[in-house]
């Protein structure tokens, strides 16, 4: 039963793909973890919100709040409108390129108070809680900053400088705005003097990156907007410095309020992360595929090593899970936990998502001889690893924690590992391979085709001899095992709307897993059922089906992994890479060849 509680997923995030913040629709920070995604929190009031510790802003004789998006970019703009005046809040995490060609991305974040009009009042809360809280964070005064620090754990610490009195800061003493400010909080001591002039410049260095990366996003007619701040959200979800890709930014957010599914996203999956990576390259953003790559090249420097179903952002292969017992959770949903022990799972499916991204490298772009080699090893080594393991149960896509099955999309993920490296193959002029794992992929497809239907329900179910359906075998169509004329697939995504649909959203299964029956609605599987009615044409249902789900997203268009039924309110892990990814395949399926405005501007002249 789901717990009474206010709290929504109201946030906008900042980022600058070495860490991330939250910020609410109020201009409070309730999450941010410096110096990197994973590293221990600085506020966490989205987890607790006595203890949790944030940066908020408090206005006097406040008349409205509202907030955006600064265009095409990731700096989060909140207008305070007051009797006294008006002011602005540009939040933003600088990122940009330096004349040498390295990225300028530190452990900062970057309030920029800009003056609109009159002389605006408020006092800032500035209560950090670093290390999850776990130890007392004191704050020592310095003539020109003030330094937060644990005197317990790992020491930890931070700095916060500001054009504004450091001190009046510090005792929420009320400020009057007449001119540009700035706030700075840094994982390091800075050793230059911290100006409104230097702040002013990071913000508009940060601006023309993302505004400049937006533009090689390729556009659309209609869901340009929304697909763009899907693709912003993604970029943010990467991490430059290995080309690792989170889940998401946060850790237990929980999939029903109350209940005990809270899990720890911030780590690489290898699944999420090949599948937004195939997205991504999409739309243009062929770096994310090279970083990602690579850090696939470097975590599987063994020809025998078993590939896991997740990293940590730096490649860490052992992910302990423990839980954070001092702090209440969100909405009081306990557990809190940090690190995720699925990273022990076997999950077959992996095989196949990430060859069908090594298969997109090779298709589109010019790779070089000693690149080919690495990738083709991988090839075969993941070959291999089929051969020996798709007979097998395993946990599946969803993570079953306590009982391994045969899963239809497991099995089918199989056989796209086969098919795409016979693809590679052919490319490589790697002849005898083609013939010998071809053999294989029909062998596979001719046992998923007998043992995953079932002729009551006229559908290939969740597993083997089950009666169960599952949102994930949808994407039989979409991986190439079936097309969507198939009157087996039609059948198949038939009975799963009937049986996981309701009230228009989506189960991913209905079926009792380790901790009971599902009682919110899968986002991703809400996406994959429109693009399944749109391949089997539905395409009116599936338009209509998609606007609706659009309009569940938050006041910036961000999606979280799951939402309530009846209330549409988002839950889970905020924002979601699974969820962003399905919106922009969807959209871009929904919208195929149709120009944007510019472009049939374009073409009207010619």
């Amino acid at each position: 039963m789901e717990k009474q509680c206010e709290k929504g997923m109201d946030y906008g995030m900042i980022g600058n793909c070495r860490s991330g913040a939250l910020v609410s629709s109020k201009g409070a920070i309730e999450w941010l973890c410096l110096p990197k995604f994973d590293s221990g929190s600085v506020f966490a009031k989205l987890l607790d919100d006595i203890i949790g510790g944030s940066f908020e802003i408090l206005p006097k004789n406040c008349l409205d709040i509202s907030q955006k998006y600064d265009g095409y970019t990731n700096i989060l703009i909140t207008r305070f409108k007051c009797r006294e005046g008006t002011f602005e809040v540009h939040d933003f995490m600088p990122r940009y390129k330096l004349d040498h060609g390295n990225y300028y991305a530190p452990p900062d974040l970057i309030r920029y108070f800009k003056h609109i009009e009159g002389e605006p009042v408020f006092k800032i809360k500035y209560d950090p809680k670093l290390e999850y809280a776990k130890y007392p964070t004191k704050i020592k005064f310095r003539t020109n900053y003030l330094k937060a620090q644990t005197a317990q754990g790992d020491y930890d610490s931070n700095y916060l400088y500001s054009s504004m009195n450091v001190y009046d800061v510090m005792c929420q003493q009320p400020l009057t705005l007449t001119k540009d400010e700035f706030v700075l909080i840094s994982y390091n001591q800075k050793l230059l003097d911290q100006t409104v002039e230097r702040s002013y410049t990071k913000l508009t260095r940060t601006k023309a990156y993302w505004l400049t990366w937006s533009q090689r996003t390729t556009r659309f007619g209609k869901y340009n907007d929304v697909i763009n701040r899907s693709a912003l959200v993604l970029k943010l979800l990467s991490y430059q410095k290995s080309g690792a890709i989170l889940a998401a930014l946060t850790t237990s957010l929980p999939e029903t309020i109350g209940e005990v599914r809270n899990w720890d996203y911030r780590f690489c999956w290898i699944r999420d992360a090949s599948m937004v990576v195939k997205i991504m390259t999409s739309l243009g953003h062929f770096n994310m595929a090279h970083d990602y790559l690579k850090f696939i090249t470097d975590i599987l420097p063994e020809k025998d090593e078993r590939i896991q179903i997740m990293y940590g952002i730096n490649g860490e292969k052992k992910l302990k899970e423990t839980f954070l017992d001092h702090l209440s959770g969100y909405c009081d949903s306990k557990p809190v936990r940090i690190g995720n022990a699925a990273y022990k799972q076997k999950q077959n499916d992996i095989y196949g998502i990430l060859m069908d991204v090594i298969y997109q490298h090779f298709k589109i772009f010019t790779v070089s001889l000693q690149h080919s080699e690495d990738l083709w090893t991988i090839t075969r080594n993941m070959v291999f690893a089929v051969e020996r393991n798709w007979q097998k149960p395993d946990r599946g896509i969803w993570e079953i924690r306590q009982s391994n099955k045969h899963f239809t999309f497991s099995k089918v993920l199989c056989w796209v590992a086969v098919d795409r490296a016979i693809k590679i193959a052919s490319i490589l002029k790697q002849h005898e391979k083609i013939e010998e794992w071809s053999a294989l992929r029909d062998k596979i497809k001719k046992e998923i085709l007998k043992k995953a239907w079932n002729n009551e329900k006229q559908a290939f179910t969740q597993a083997y001899g089950e009666s169960d359906l599952d949102a994930s075998v949808l994407l039989m169509e979409f991986y190439g095992f079936m097309s969507g004329s198939d009157p087996q697939y039609k059948s198949t995504v038939k009975a799963i709307q009937k049986d996981l649909e309701y009230k228009g959203l989506m189960y991913r299964y209905k079926n009792k897993d380790d901790f009971g029956e599902p009682s919110s609605a899968f986002t991703i599987c809400s996406f994959w059922l429109v693009r399944a009615l749109y391949m089997i044409g539905e395409e009116e249902e599936a338009i209509e089906k998609f606007d609706k789900l659009l309009a569940c997203a938050n006041h910036l268009s961000l999606f979280s992994e799951d939402l309530d039924f009846n209330t549409r309110r988002l839950l889970g892990n905020f924002p979601q890479a699974y969820s962003h990814l399905a919106l922009i395949d969807t959209a871009m399926l929904l919208v195929e060849g149709k120009l944007s405005k510019d472009e049939e501007l374009l073409k009207s002249i010619q």
